[in-house]
């Protein structure tokens, strides 16, 4: 799905003013509902027909729109940041061309000359930088609001759609202009899954982050419908916006494309307070490339954020940072990328006792002496498989148990539960062999099939991400059946015969 624009042709694009404006005054117990005044509100109802006020860009078929959108650029956002304080620096902003000739280049930092491992790329003043404690004016109510519905995300990315509104009045209008250029795409210029149409959303079939994206959008959701909580908590802050409230000045669709727009550009600062925690940090993501086996973060230092690159970079190379310890299927949901050395992917088993089980009571007693649940998600990670099963096995056979002397005996005994019968291993290992050839026969396309498409270059690249998402997921389901069989190999000749169970732990599918 594209992205609409933030602003349409009917109103400016976003934002500059003499100094950064954080919502004014605090929290006021008199609610009052500030409309705009007719000809405002119809003003921004033809908008909405027309445009739609989002945070990102995307309505391509408006000529208007991009004419405005080119004479607004005057100066770059390098330019911008150097006027209001950022001290020289030594990253470049260059572009990448996109797939979609419908859209514009991306921009990139790269190195504007050679750079050693240590070196300090640059430094963003505090003043520069958007967060909570900036938005809101307060701290207080910034950590109130978001440790009761509303995230940090939903505040920030509200934050800059009524700072859009203000066009080029807005001090931060450089900024999210060029989130608009961005259209809350990563370095290989694909969006979320959160804003793939349904036939796109089909090329995770099979995969697990298929409902992982909506389960992310009902939270959305249900975000949006809190939204009007920081306009009743804080009469006083919105004075400055002659717009009405979250809910009616902005459709959910427009919501939910800012918030995918934030998402993807929120640095999770270390060490700093819970209201400064997640900033959107001008020369930050999704200017930068993330890498997951990269050391560079952006830190928070005395009054500013800065990078220090961990590797060597020749002039004009682009700078990567790291991600954070995220699954590829968390790199594709908030980043819309996929990085194949990912030491941290992983997939992710739930498995729990069967509660109709005589001896459910006790088999979860030995469970949580263990450190495990009735109900346990297990974490496979890519290249340690076999160490997972290994970790899965002595929960698994709890479920085989049936013997009362044998429970006793298990009850009695400390540590996991080891191996009493070899049936009753085989039985355990037929149940986890069995789940992982349904997982892998769950997905329309083989392995095979798969690099077969990744070699085509002229593949969609929303379909090139997917696929390489379920590549690597099947590598990992590939991996633990090895590790299976491993296992069965070690059993002796005469276990081919398998236990019954009829309490057997389920693996949710």
């Amino acid at each position: 799905m594209d992205v609409a624009h933030l602003l349409g042709p009917c109103v400016s694009s976003p934002f500059l003013s003499p100094s950064p404006r954080p919502f004014s005054g605090l929290p006021g117990l008199r609610i009052q509902r500030r409309r705009a005044p007719f000809r405002t509100t119809r003003r921004l109802n033809q908008c909405l027909a027309c445009g739609a006020d989002t945070l990102v860009a995307g309505s391509e078929g408006s000529s208007q729109a991009l004419r405005c959108e080119k004479a607004a650029e005057a100066g770059d956002l390098k330019s911008w940041l150097h006027r209001h304080g950022l001290p020289p620096c030594k990253v470049v902003l260059k572009e990448r061309h996109s797939h979609d000739g419908k859209h514009r280049p991306i921009h990139y930092v790269a190195a504007s000359e050679n750079l050693q491992a240590g070196d300090v790329a640059y430094l963003v003043p505090n003043s520069l930088v958007v967060t909570l404690d900036r938005v809101l004016g307060n701290e207080t109510i910034a950590e109130l609001l978001t440790t009761n519905k509303l995230s940090e995300l939903a505040c920030l990315a509200l934050y800059l759609m009524y700072e859009k509104k203000q066009g080029k009045k807005s001090f931060w209008y450089p900024f999210i202009r060029e989130l608009d250029r961005q259209r809350g795409r990563g370095q290989v210029a694909v969006e979320s899954p959160l804003l793939w149409s349904e036939s796109e959303l089909a090329y995770l079939d099979g995969s697990h982050t298929r409902a992982e994206v909506l389960e992310r959008e009902e939270g959305i959701k249900r975000e949006y419908n809190e939204l009007d909580t920081v306009w009743f908590m804080a009469g006083s802050l919105f004075k400055q916006y002659p717009f009405d409230i979250p809910t009616e000045a902005f459709p959910y669709e427009i919501f939910k494309q800012a918030f995918v727009a934030v998402q993807s550009c929120v640095v999770h600062l270390q060490n700093v307070s819970l209201a400064r925690r997640f900033a959107l940090v001008p020369l930050g993501p999704p200017l930068l490339a993330y890498k997951s086996n990269c050391k560079a973060m952006l830190t928070a230092v005395d009054d500013a954020v800065q990078l220090v690159v961990d590797r060597p970079y020749k002039a004009g190379e682009p700078i990567v940072v790291w991600c954070g310890p995220q699954p590829n299927s968390r790199l594709l949901l908030n980043y819309g990328f996929v990085d194949e050395d990912n030491p941290y992917d992983r997939i992710v088993i739930e498995a729990s006792l069967n509660t109709e089980d005589p001896q459910y009571q006790e088999k979860r007693m030995v469970a949580q002496r263990n450190g495990k649940l009735a109900v346990q998600v297990f974490h496979v990670y890519v290249g340690r498989e076999k160490e997972a099963i290994s970790e899965m096995l002595p929960y698994l056979r709890l479920g085989y148990i049936s013997d009362t002397a044998e429970m006793n005996s298990v009850i009695s005994s400390q540590g996991p539960t080891c191996p009493l019968s070899p049936c009753m291993e085989q039985a355990v290992l037929d149940q986890l062999a069995a789940y992982f050839e349904a997982r892998l026969a769950a997905y329309p396309t083989t392995l095979s099939e798969d690099e077969a498409m990744l070699a085509d270059r002229n593949l969609n690249p929303k379909k090139q991400v997917a696929v390489q998402l379920v590549k690597l997921e099947k590598k990992i389901l590939h991996a633990c059946l090895r590790a299976i069989f491993d296992f069965t190999d070690q059993l002796p000749d005469n276990t081919i015969s398998p236990c019954p169970a009829p309490f057997a732990p389920h693996l949710k599918f």
